[in-house]
């Protein structure tokens, strides 16, 4: 199972079924450029259809290719297989039906939205709820209400002194598993250095 790495796992597939799950842009090009390999490509979407969340000039690309296949009114009910992907139970929003598909790998393109809500206020976040960190905090119509330090704040810190937050839940994060682990490696030595400030 992926979430979103298709354009760097598609030519694995390549004579194979994959299955994406999402109906915005990212699942959409996921889908062109999964179908240039595989022999099947199926599109999982709760929707009647994508007009709703993906680009007119996707959906015209995607109903012009063959190995393509939407799947509205369905979603992932299981993923079975040993040890990898074999199978995906598909079920029917509309009946309730489930139909078991074989497939080879199972693609997630679900969206970015940050679950940040657990957060104290004193935290600082945009209006989507991605953590405000570093220079972007001093934008932030509370920030002078809630940073009391005679310093600004380091890189990728929030808006409570000595907490960071890396990663996709972070405003202006580049959403890469590679950026996400290089900024979590980052923290490690802001934290030693917020500690020597105080």
């Amino acid at each position: 199972m992926y979430y979103g790495a298709a354009t760097t796992e598609a030519p694995a597939f390549s004579g194979r079924r994959v299955c994406i799950v999402g109906g915005g842009n990212s699942a959409g090009q996921g889908a062109m450029h999964l179908a240039r390999y595989a022999i099947d490509v199926q599109i999982v979407i709760r929707r009647n259809d994508l007009r709703d969340t993906m680009s007119q000039y996707l959906i015209d690309q995607i109903e012009k290719t063959p190995n393509i296949r939407l799947r509205p009114r369905t979603e992932i009910e299981r993923v079975e297989g040993d040890g990898h992907v074999e199978r995906v139970a598909l079920k029917s929003l509309d009946d309730g039906e489930t139909a078991v598909e074989e497939m080879d790998a199972l693609f997630v393109f679900i969206g970015t939205r940050p679950h940040s809500e657990w957060l104290p206020p004193d935290v600082l976040r945009d209006a989507k709820g991605f953590v405000l960190t570093g220079r972007d905090l001093m934008a932030a119509d509370a920030f002078p209400r809630v940073w009391k330090q005679e310093r600004e704040p380091l890189p990728l810190e929030t808006s409570v002194p000595g907490i960071f937050a890396a990663g996709d839940v972070r405003a202006g994060a580049m959403n890469r598993v590679a950026s996400a682990v290089g900024e979590g490696s980052m923290t490690v030595r802001l934290a030693h250095e917020y500690l020597a400030l105080t």
